[in-house]
């Protein structure tokens, strides 16, 4: 029946009561299995993968214990294919011996009756024979005397019995005494004496198998004693063992403490030597690093001499590649000249040609005019293109703005719903599959086809999407909404039988249910809290609307506030809702149709995963019409500054035609003017060029005279770096024989080091364990003489008395061990507790016993006529009672048979006799038949059911 089911009892659960298959078992087998307990337990199925339900896999019982610091989750989870079991204490993996070690420490024994009592295993009313059946009967609902008159009947019987005997001897005796006479009456009168000793014989005989069995209570009484006394000298010996214990591990650790001190006091003195061989070498080590660096700082020296000679001799070469690079200038210097001064009687000569050829030149005047008129046109009509096209661009600018702004809020809203479809397809892959062939594939059907509820509706506020999500079921929340039955019948067929796709999907009502009005106002909610009906915290097509509205009555739900919790029972009693939401839990409310009372059920609200990010279709509508109607402005606008640029292309032409030739007008004025201006000006730079000559020959002297003086400087630089090198080299020898020394020191030194740090860690390894043993040794100091008090005390000696013989004594017979002392001791409790309820009282009962079999053995009286009068009696009150149980009977069998054919079973109630005479054999039959196929069986602890028990 269930798939999931959580139950949370107080802190008294003693009993689990509810009708037939409500699954009362369910939970008291998921206790006892849970809690390792075995399925024979139960008496319902030998093997635990039957408890799983049917056609699962897999089946999880989960218990929470309370236990003090924190309390202890048990889980177990159970295998069908195997029929094996995993076990896990708090979420990590466990044993089943771990588990069972837990629940043991908690004191639970799911296989203790007295602890834990299934249903399988009550029929204690099953149980009860007929002989019993019936006496609770006369008891609970038969007249006073009805039950009185049975004890009677019984009694008489009894009594009956006995004086048939007597009777038997009493009729040999007249007719013997007819017969014999006088004489022979006393001896047939003494048989008739010895006949009644025998039969007082053997009520004796019945006395004393009493008084053998409080004899027997009496021996458990006493051998419950001696376990009790020797519990009680076991609980005495336990302290001395521990101390013993306690005192050889002081011994142990005494000695181990002492051991590691002289460890300690050797290690330290064959580190000695060690350092002080460390603290030489790192004396010699420093006066060797001394006399490195001085020689470090004598070569630094001559290195700076050596680099400045270097640099002098760098500066010399230098200063002769200047004057040579100085030399190369001039002579470049002289050559562009000459070229210069070729080259301008080249132009000159050529402007002359030029001014000669030329004409004189004619009136322009009147073309510049007209193409200046015409410019002045061109530009006019420019300037207004111009002011159209800046118009139009800022239009296009202002609208490419608007279309970014709508396209990154379509990205914002397509996001959400790609993290809607992600869910989907993380959660309900085959849902997923199916929406993404729907959306090939939507001219298939006829009707509008809405894709899974989780991505139609949308949450005008998402923190209201746990109200939706808890209100409708899981596999509606993925399913798709059709408005045609066929167009389903179509989808399904080719997701389910095809494709193999496990999805869901419901079709819309034919009649539309999505503006169905509430059944009453929520304003008249108000007052409780309530503030909407579930409809209006989301929008949905129409479709989904209407199936929800026809399915889960979204429209008729109202949704509270925390006032509207905290007035909870008000709310339910004065408004007659049937379902409310705070915003916490869910509340479900009902009428019993057999006592009409108001029951209600409260469920914890879960947290959203599907609705909790929703879009609005309006405003993406809206966006999406927006987008289209920019796209379409966009391109009018581009088709205007087509034609626009087109045509200013066009003007630009033309305006470079115009003013290329007012140039050339302009040109052919202006160039005879030009070329007299510039061969004057070219043969004043002639005249200049020719004055600015250079001599080459005295320049060349002059550079060799320099580069001569330099030379020698640089012979006398090279003599004095000579020098400073033999004298570096000689010095970096010597630094290198002291680094040579140095690293010879410090190998040995580091050597030294290494030995000493092993040591060091050897000498911190036995300081620790030293102080770690004298800590052990001080702590078991302490809990010797704990336990030493605490022995004294359970024998109750004083600090200075010794243990007394019998102690001692007592002592050696018991084991020696704590593991067997707690074992034996364990042991002793259990007899002892399998002998409970017995005292003292019982040997007081036991003499009472005897004495009261020595006044039977002495007591004899008896009665001749007794056995006709109780017969006569017997009669009597056999009529009384007999005859109003029957029609008693009669009666509870007509109601029970009622009762049983009202349920379409049958049921029966009668009178149980075996022989007429047995009236301690009389009882009540019940005999039921719960299924068609079968016939009366009578009631039994193990025909029927436990359902079928307790109904019967």
């Amino acid at each position: 029946t269930y798939e999931n089911c959580e139950v949370r009892p107080g802190p008294n659960l003693n009993m689990i009561v509810g009708a037939n298959g409500t699954g009362k078992s369910s939970i008291v087998c998921a206790i006892c299995l849970g809690l390792a307990g075995k399925p024979s337990f139960i008496g319902r199925a030998d093997k635990v993968g039957l408890f799983v339900k049917q056609g699962c896999l897999k089946g999880v019982v989960e218990i929470e214990l309370l236990k003090t610091p924190d309390n202890i989750i048990i889980t177990r989870e159970i295998h069908v294919v195997n029929n094996s079991s995993a076990w896990f204490i708090n979420r990590k993996p466990a044993t089943l011996k771990m588990v069972e070690e837990q629940i043991a420490a908690l004191n639970i024994q799911v296989d203790n009756l007295c602890q834990f009592l299934p249903q399988d295993k009550v029929g204690e009313f099953a149980r009860l024979s007929k002989i019993e059946l019936l006496e609770a009967t006369e008891k609970s609902i038969g007249p006073p005397e009805m039950y009185q008159f049975h004890c009677e009947l019984k009694n008489f019987r009894e009594k009956e019995r006995e004086l048939e005997v007597n009777m038997h001897i009493v009729e040999t005796e007249s007719s013997d005494c007819r017969r014999i006479g006088l004489i022979r009456y006393n001896e047939r009168k003494c048989i008739f004496l010895q006949n009644l000793c025998r039969d007082k014989t053997n009520s004796l005989e019945k006395m004393k198998q009493r008084l053998e069995r409080y004899q027997q209570d009496v021996e458990k009484y006493h051998e419950r004693k001696r376990h009790l006394d020797l519990i009680e000298m076991l609980e005495r010996k336990r302290p001395w063992v521990e101390y013993e214990n306690i005192r050889q591990q002081h011994e142990e650790v005494k000695q181990r403490r002492d051991q590691a001190k002289e460890d300690l006091k050797n290690q330290k003195e064959m580190q000695a030597p060690v350092t002080k061989k460390i603290k030489e070498a790192e004396e010699h080590l420093k006066s060797l690093d001394l006399k490195i660096r001085d020689k470090t700082a004598e070569i630094k020296d001559y290195s700076q001499k050596y680099k400045w000679k270097q640099d002098a001799l760098e500066m010399k070469d230098k200063q002769i590649g200047e004057i040579n690079q100085a030399l190369r200038m001039k002579k470049d210097e002289e050559m562009d000249r000459r070229k210069k001064i070729h080259n301008t009687h080249k132009v000159i000569e050529e402007w002359k040609e030029e001014l000669n050829a030329m004409t004189v030149c004619e009136n322009l005047q009147a073309q510049t005019d007209a193409v200046n008129d015409e410019l002045k046109k061109l530009q006019e009509e420019k300037a207004n293109i111009d002011s159209d096209i800046c118009d139009l661009s800022l239009e296009e600018s202002h609208q490419r703005k608007e279309r970014k702004r709508v396209l990154d809020r379509l990205e914002q809203l397509n996001n959400i719903m790609n993290t809607k479809e992600e869910k989907l397809k993380e959660k309900f892959p085959d849902a997923h599959s199916a929406l993404m062939w729907l959306r090939r594939n939507k001219e298939k059907f006829k009707k509008k086809v809405c894709e899974p509820m989780m991505l139609e509706i949308n949450m005008k506020d998402n923190r209201h999407a746990k109200y939706i999500e808890n209100h409708i079921s899981a596999n509606d929340i993925r399913a798709f909404v059709f408005e045609s039955q066929k167009d389903m019948e179509t989808f399904l067929m080719e997701m389910r039988d095809h494709q193999k796709l496990k999805v869901n999907a419901v079709c819309a009502p034919a009649k539309s249910c999505a503006e169905n009005v509430p059944s009453r106002p929520i304003e008249e909610f108000h007052r409780y809290g309530f503030f909407s009906y579930l409809r209006e915290l989301f929008d949905a097509p129409h479709p989904v609307m209407s199936y929800l509205c026809s399915q889960y009555r979204i429209h008729d739900v109202p949704v509270g506030t925390e006032k509207t919790r905290n007035m909870i029972e008000r709310v339910i009693q004065e408004t007659n809702l049937k379902q409310i939401y705070t915003p916490e839990e869910k509340y479900v409310v009902k009428v019993s149709a057999y006592t009409k009372l108001t029951l209600s059920t409260n469920t914890s609200l879960r947290e959203a995963q599907f609705l909790s990010s929703s879009v609005d279709t309006d405003e993406r509508r809206q966006l999406e019409n927006q987008q289209q109607e920019i796209s379409n402005t966009l391109k009018s606008l581009d088709m205007r500054l087509t034609t626009l640029s087109e045509k200013q292309k066009h003007l630009e032409h033309r305006d470079n035609e115009l003013r290329q030739q007012k140039k050339l007008l302009l040109e052919r004025g202006n160039r005879r003017r030009q070329l007299e201006s510039k061969i004057g000006v070219k043969y004043d730079s002639l005249k200049q060029l020719e004055q600015d000559a250079i001599n080459l020959e005295k320049e060349s002297q002059q550079a060799n005279v320099k580069i001569k003086e330099i030379n020698t400087e640089k012979a006398r630089l090279v003599s004095e770096l000579m020098h400073v090198v033999k004298n570096c080299i000689s010095l970096n020898i010597q630094k290198a024989d002291l680094v040579l020394q140095s690293t010879n020191v410090a190998a040995e030194k580091n050597k030294l080091e290494s030995e000493y740090k092993e040591t060091t860690v050897k000498l911190k390894a036995a300081e620790q364990l030293f102080r770690d043993l004298d800590d052990r040794k001080r702590v078991l100091t302490e809990n010797c003489k704990e336990l030493l008090n605490k022995a004294r005390q359970v024998c109750n000696l004083s600090p200075d008395e010794h243990i007394p013989k019998e102690f001692q004594t007592a002592f050696q017979g018991l084991p020696n061990t704590l593991e067997e002392i707690d074992a034996f001791l364990n042991e002793e409790k259990t007899r002892a507790s399998c002998l409970t309820g017995l005292n003292a009282s019982v040997v007081e009962e036991c003499n009472k016993q005897s004495q009261e079999v020595q006044q039977l053995m002495e007591y004899l009286e008896e009665k001749k006529n007794e056995l006709e009068n109780y017969k006569q009696n017997i009669s009597q009150v056999k009529e009384k009672w007999l005859n109003p149980l029957k029609k008693m009977i009669e009666q509870i069998n007509e109601k029970f048979s009622s009762f049983f054919s009202s349920m379409q079973c049958v049921g029966e109630v009668d009178l149980h006799v075996e022989n007429e005479d047995e009236y301690d054999k009389y009882g009540i039959r019940i005999r039921v038949k719960f299924h068609s196929t079968s016939g009366l069986h009578e009631l039994t602890p193990y025909h029927q059911s436990g359902g079928e028990k307790s109904v019967s």
